[in-house]
């Protein structure tokens, strides 16, 4: 079967590193769905207002294909060393690139053809192939167990903004979302060098921050690294 994608996601959040790792840990993280033709008419949305959330089937367009010789993977909750099997997993390194995500519904511009959703984890540019609605009578399991999840003790980290040159020229509802993006700890799981820098792409600005004792103190925010 040969699939094409339906809509295209646009997001603040550029390239892999600063992704949240799952949906709905960012939840103020804004985004777009835009359907592509000949999808992207009002026909297609219709009844949609009355959903609270979708699901959205999509490619993880900037990762390769795994090597099928590797069939597990090291998951972030697990401290990046244990190894379970590829479908125990939600690694984004999967036999056909396919993600799932379930998103809230922040509105709809159906003449456009654009579904604005909240808590993403989806980079901008990644193509979608599906859209479903999130029916809660046969898609919520609450009493459901977690598998390695349910022991895996985590804390968000705590974000420090420190006083950042240029760092004004984000929305307060960005830094809202970058803030809830950071407390996740976006860096690999076996890195805990309290003297690195990183950086990550949002909104157009990079974002350079350190991490040391359980608190991320962002360095700077700088548009294209263009202050003046």
């Amino acid at each position: 079967m040969n699939i094409e994608p339906v809509a295209v996601f646009h997001s603040p959040v550029s390239g892999k590193f600063g992704v949240p790792r799952q949906s709905g840990l960012a939840e103020s993280l804004k985004g777009e769905v835009e359907l592509l033709p000949p999808f992207n008419r009002e026909e297609a949305l219709r009844g949609l207002e009355g959903f609270d959330y979708i699901w959205l089937v999509w490619e993880f367009s900037l990762n390769e294909k795994m090597d099928e010789s590797q069939l597990t993977v090291r998951p972030p909750r697990l401290g990046g060393n244990t190894r379970v099997g590829v479908f125990a997993s939600r690694s984004p390194f999967r036999p056909n690139r396919l993600g799932l995500s379930s998103v809230r519904i922040d509105g709809i511009d159906a003449g456009r053809g654009v579904i604005r959703v909240l808590g993403a984890d989806l980079a901008d540019g990644t193509p979608i192939y599906d859209i479903k609605p999130y029916v809660p009578y046969a898609d919520s399991h609450p009493d459901a167990r977690g598998g390695f999840t349910d022991s895996n003790a985590w804390k968000p980290l705590k974000v420090d903004f420190r006083e950042m040159v240029c760092g004004d020229q984000l929305t307060p509802s960005e830094l809202e979302a970058l803030a809830e993006i950071l407390s996740q700890d976006p860096r690999p799981q076996y890195q805990d060098d309290p003297q690195r820098e990183y950086g990550l792409l949002f909104a157009g600005h990079n974002v350079r921050f350190k991490v040391a004792d359980n608190v991320l103190t962002v360095i700077s925010i700088d548009p294209l690294n263009q202050c003046k």
